[in-house]
């Protein structure tokens, strides 16, 4: 699947009705359950993030930038993440604290001015986060320049290996999380779960549904 097919696919879609907390359940954590069910009124008072979906070519086939955060005194150290952060004053809007951010931490500024999809906002409990993500595609391969303060790591998926992730039982061994049993999925040895899995596995079937595989 190359850029252009990635692209049409993505605009032809016109009646997918996103699934939000069906998706986000499927790799929520027991104790991220009960938030799932909560109306969206119990988030007015969360701080607002933004997380950007970055697709981009590589040897032929479409992929995914995620980072794994640097160890640092927080309940997110060393977590694998979609690159974004918080909302900022001088941002404009949620989408330009995402464009904001991915630039910060990884170096690059995708080429569209606007999101391909805006998919459902997931709360984060321990960080008091409403985090809204986008999904955005550019034509040419990144030159990636990673921020060390911020990102230990960028990991690249290939859209049609995270299309058959399949969701798995781990032990984290990791921050506060330490000896908790999650769902989660595992990519090159990464245990991707939480927040991240939960935005991902909307992603996953709305690529399903685009049949870009």
């Amino acid at each position: 699947m190359d850029y252009q097919t990635f692209i049409d696919c993505v605009s032809n879609v016109k009646d997918f009705s996103l699934p939000g907390k069906q998706a986000h359940l499927l790799t929520a954590p027991i104790f991220r359950k009960d938030e799932l069910v909560k109306s969206p009124l119990a988030y007015l008072n969360a701080k607002k993030a933004a997380v950007l979906l970055y697709c981009y070519p590589k040897d032929g086939m479409m992929h995914l930038s995620l980072i794994k955060r640097a160890t640092y005194n927080g309940p997110h150290s060393g977590q694998v993440s979609l690159p974004g952060g918080k909302s900022e004053f001088n941002d404009l809007s949620l989408w330009h604290t995402a464009l904001r951010e991915f630039h910060e931490e990884l170096g690059v500024v995708p080429k569209e001015s606007f999101p391909l999809l805006n998919l459902s906002p997931i709360f984060i409990p321990p960080s008091n986060f409403l985090v809204s993500p986008f999904l955005v595609a550019d034509s040419i391969t990144p030159t990636f320049t990673l921020d060390a303060r911020e990102v230990a790591e960028l990991i690249e998926i290939p859209l049609n290996r995270l299309i058959l992730l399949k969701v798995k039982q781990n032990l984290l061994n990791e921050g506060s999380f330490d000896g908790v049993t999650v769902p989660s999925y595992v990519f090159e040895g990464h245990t991707i779960w939480g927040a991240t899995a939960m935005i991902l596995s909307e992603f996953k079937i709305f690529l399903e549904y685009c049949k870009l595989i």
